[in-house]
């Protein structure tokens, strides 16, 4: 199983604004989470958390989850399992202090699930 990590602009920027210190523990808790996931996933999961979402996915999963990196700080993630390919592909969204989890969690969820959410809402409409 190949691991491939991906990440975002809004994640770069983060990362660089980062002191040296916290910039090397985030890198290096992304790293274990990534090393680990091909042999101990269930291990891997019970380290994220998933924040609820404000709308339903309509019957999906989401894959978005938070990583803690410190006290302070969290990573906002997406893994997704590709079975086809035989990779699983962590991408990282931001870096964030905990005051701004929530707000940053839901910022992404909504822009990821905006399609699945309007589809939804047109399923709806259809049957009223």
């Amino acid at each position: 199983m190949d691991i491939v990590i991906e990440s975002t602009s809004g994640f770069e920027k983060d990362l660089d604004q980062l002191g040296k210190n916290d910039k090397a523990i985030t890198v290096k808790k992304i790293n274990d989470c990534a090393s680990l996931f091909p042999t101990q996933k269930k291990h891997v999961y019970r380290k994220l958390h998933r924040f609820p979402l404000l709308s339903g996915l309509n019957g999906y999963e989401s894959s978005l989850y938070t990583l803690k990196v410190s006290q302070k700080l969290r990573v906002i993630l997406a893994i997704d399992e590709d079975p086809i390919f035989g990779q699983v592909i962590f991408i990282l969204f931001r870096v964030v202090k905990c005051d701004d989890l929530a707000k940053t969690y839901q910022s992404i969820a909504k822009s990821l699930y905006q399609e699945i959410s309007h589809h939804h809402d047109r399923e709806i409409a259809q049957l009223s």
